[in-house]
């Protein structure tokens, strides 16, 4: 499942984001590329110990909380740290697949990556190429959103990001485990919520709703990882 969740950071975060990373020290985005990564690997990045990353990434983490739209879509487990990276000149990430497993950085805990995060710090008309592209069963996708929207996509699809020929390309990624492994489980449990969602909004007092709920629920508790 591809999600775009809107707005998880507001306008005034998003500018303080770029105003952090503008005086930073970047390093060669290697640093965090598997073998085969490596080789088509071509920007800029925070190193994870940078102490404009833990604080930017603490705004990150902070703005997922409050967005239940991720929420209802990752059912995290566990997060990442989010890290932060830049493309310019001509830069880009050729075909890849995200490792399976990375080590939280803090704690040295193993976190399985069911879903990849990428969350736009640039808006889309203030640079030229850099779009996220993304290969599932139902095509190529595409992929430039709003500076502060974010999207989701299973860890296990091939990806790259073309050339930025224009500009500046700023974003946060980070990884998810998700309390629910399958990716086709965690879409149907998603789209049962917004489901409910909108009803609530039409019919709250329906006692199907009671129903409903409970279905949601039951399904969460038959798949959830605990």
């Amino acid at each position: 499942m591809l999600l775009h969740v809107p707005e998880v950071l507001t306008a005034a975060q998003v500018a303080y984001c770029r105003e952090r990373l503008a005086v930073a020290e970047w390093a060669d985005g290697a640093i965090t590329a598997g073998h085969q990564s490596t080789k088509t690997k071509r920007n800029s990045q925070l190193p994870e110990e940078s102490p404009v990353a833990r604080e930017l990434g603490a705004v990150v983490l902070d703005g997922l909380g409050r967005n239940p739209a991720f929420m209802a879509g990752a059912l995290p487990r566990h997060i990442f740290p989010p890290l932060f990276n830049a493309y310019r000149g001509g830069q880009s990430f050729g075909d890849h697949v995200d490792n399976a497993i990375r080590y939280d950085p803090g704690t040295r805990e193993p976190v399985r990556t069911d879903l990849s995060a990428t969350l736009f710090l640039t808006a889309p008309e203030d640079y030229d190429g850099g779009e996220l592209v993304v290969d599932d069963s139902f095509g190529t996708h595409r992929i430039k959103l709003p500076a502060g929207d974010l999207l989701l996509y299973p860890a296990s699809s091939v990806h790259r990001v073309d050339p930025v020929t224009r500009g500046v390309r700023l974003a946060s990624f980070f990884w998810i485990q998700s309390l629910v492994r399958d990716d086709g489980a965690r879409r149907l449990l998603f789209d049962l919520d917004v489901a409910i969602q909108n009803l609530n909004l039409q019919v709250a007092e329906h006692p199907s709703m009671v129903q409903l709920v409970g279905v949601y629920h039951n399904l969460l508790r038959r798949w959830a990882e605990v």
